[in-house]
């Protein structure tokens, strides 16, 4: 029985290289001169350091271009509460989200089910493996999820005869 598998994966390589290219570019860009700017990673939590907030804002740009420009959806960033650390210093959590959540697992479940097609969906996890007897229905389904969940990078992966 044709299954695919729906998931929403970020690549840490990438997201480390990127947060690479951040640190050397405020490094060297003049209106950062002698600031304590920089983003580290620690797994999929990124914290972002800055001066004051509007520096911390122009970090968080570049580290959204860098990001864009090695494919990783922006999307999968939530950004966290500005925090103040020593003296006029801030800095903010920024998550990198991977998995799909619970509540957006059933909402495809619940659209894949709505949309009369004859496929099944289930939840493994953190994805949702979607199995049906033809692949042109099962390719309807990536369509419609497509189409409809636009808030949240998915991927589908493991598409399977």
């Amino acid at each position: 029985m044709p299954s695919f598998d729906i998931v929403s994966e970020v690549d840490k390589q990438e997201v480390r290289n990127a947060i690479d290219q951040v640190n050397k570019e405020v490094g060297t860009r003049f209106d950062f001169k002698g600031s304590d700017a920089r983003v580290e990673q620690a797994d999929y939590t990124l914290t972002v350091f800055a001066d004051d907030e509007f520096k911390l804002d122009q970090v968080f740009d570049i580290l959204t271009t860098k990001l864009a420009k090695r494919n990783v959806d922006v999307r999968s960033l939530d950004k966290g509460q500005v925090e103040k650390i020593s003296g006029n210093k801030v800095k903010q959590l920024v998550t990198v989200k991977t998995g799909v959540e619970s509540e957006l697992a059933k909402k495809i479940i619940r659209l894949i089910k709505d949309s009369k097609l004859k496929v099944q969906g289930s939840i493994q996890g953190e994805t949702v493996r979607v199995s049906g007897a033809k692949r042109d229905t099962l390719q309807e389904a990536i369509q419609l999820v497509k189409k409809s969940v636009t808030d949240f990078p998915l991927q589908f992966q493991n598409f399977r005869d």
